[in-house]
Parts: structure tokens; C-alpha cells; sequence
């Protein structure tokens, strides 16, 4: 993948050079250019394309701040009660992530959320364990993070 960022910023600055202009609209036409030559060469990569990672990140971030807001609106509902009529658990929730840098990801995602948090992560860092402030029903809360945050980063970081 990253061969394939300085391959675009290479043909960038070789098209700037050939035409002449160092300007930022230059380069940018030389990147779409290098984007263009570099998805009709792709099956000479072994990785997928970046553009494919760089979206993926777009979705998680985006998928994050919809979460985020959500959330949000959840929290202030809960407060706003005159009657509190709580649910916390605590939960654990089995993963299917690998590197270190995604359990991170993962963990702050849970943790920047709001009403909830993740308390522990197992030694074998295969599970995390949360506590939420209003939970129903445990499997749908598990359902839920595996099928947004955890499929997102999945997408983000593996081929």
C-alpha cells in the first residue's frame, strides 16, 4: 500500500516537472493521472488498491460520528427522564481482531462512544470487556458493535 502512495506522489511530480508548472493544480492533475495508471495496473500488485483502504477509513470515520451522534441523543434521552429506568451490564464481547492497532481502534471507538466503555481487554486479547450504560439485551449490543465498528476496521485493515 504504500508503494503504491509514493508510486501516485512520484508520476505526480514527474507530470508537474514535464509540464512545466509547479502549481498545486498541477499536481493534483498529475495525482488523478497516477490514480488512473496505477487502478489500470493493479493486477501487478499484491495488495489491493489504496483508493479501496482510503474509503474504507472514510466509512469508518463516518460511521463513527453517526455512532457518536446517536449515541449522543440516547444519553441526553436517559437523563432527561424524571425516572431513571437504567439497564447497566457489563458484557463481554469476543472479537475477531488480530493486531494490536486494531483492538485499540476498536476499544477507543467503544470508549469515545458515549454510555459506554471498555473496562478490560483479555490477555489473549480475543475479548473486551464493556459496560454500557443502557442495555436490553446483551446479544443485540454484541450484534451491534461486531456488525459496524468491528466489520468496519475489519475492512480498513485486511484485503
Amino acid at each position: 500500500m504504500a508503494f503504491q502512495i509514493l508510486l501516485n506522489f512520484f508520476i505526480a511530480v514527474v507530470w508537474m516537472f514535464m509540464s512545466s508548472s509547479l502549481t498545486a493544480t498541477t499536481f493534483i492533475i498529475g495525482y488523478l493521472i497516477g490514480l488512473i495508471l496505477i487502478i489500470i495496473t493493479r493486477r501487478f500488485f499484491k495488495s489491493r488498491l489504496y483508493i479501496w483502504r482510503l474509503w474504507a477509513a472514510i466509512k469508518l470515520t463516518l460511521l463513527f460520528f453517526k455512532e457518536l451522534i446517536l449515541s449522543n441523543i440516547s444519553v441526553l434521552l436517559l437523563v432527561i427522564r424524571p425516572k431513571l429506568d437504567l439497564h447497566p451490564m457489563i458484557f463481554a464481547l469476543p472479537t475477531e481482531l488480530e493486531q494490536e492497532w486494531e483492538i485499540t481502534l476498536l476499544s477507543s471507538l467503544i470508549t469515545l462512544t458515549p454510555g459506554t466503555i471498555v473496562l478490560h481487554v483479555s490477555d489473549d486479547q480475543r475479548t473486551l470487556y464493556i459496560h454500557a450504560i443502557d442495555v436490553e439485551d446483551v446479544d443485540e449490543a454484541i450484534d451491534s458493535i461486531k456488525n459496524s465498528f468491528e466489520k468496519a476496521i475489519l475492512e480498513v485493515s485486511r484485503a
